[in-house]
């Protein structure tokens, strides 16, 4: 049986985009809904292969999304709404963030 917390991804290659983040102490009640609206919104996205997503009591947390393609990840960057989301964690949700993006070239596990 599967853990609905992995993603499904298909076969190498993709990407996947590495967002890791401490948030702020006091970020508001809307980051939880906006938090949400993002997953929602990116699954609608062409080339959306899944997420996977944890955060500590202390504020760090990871997020990973995994795409198709560099193209499937530009559009996603550009979505309006996304944009703006992107807009309001860097002045009110977020401490500290990192992104990066890489190519899956192999992947494994015990299902």
């Amino acid at each position: 049986m599967s853990d609905p917390r992995f993603a499904t991804t298909p076969q190498p290659p993709y990407y996947a985009v590495i967002f890791s983040s401490t948030r702020q102490a006091d970020d508001g009640a809307t980051y939880g809904e906006t938090a949400e609206r993002m997953v929602q919104l990116a699954q609608q996205q062409p080339g959306y292969l899944g997420v996977e997503s944890t955060r500590g009591t202390d504020g760090f947390g990871i997020t990973v999304s995994y795409w198709e393609s560099e193209a499937a990840i530009q559009a996603w960057k550009r979505q309006l709404e996304h944009s703006e989301a992107r807009r309001q964690g860097r002045e009110r949700w977020y401490q500290h963030y990192e992104l990066r993006v890489a190519k899956v070239e192999r992947a494994y596990g015990k299902p």
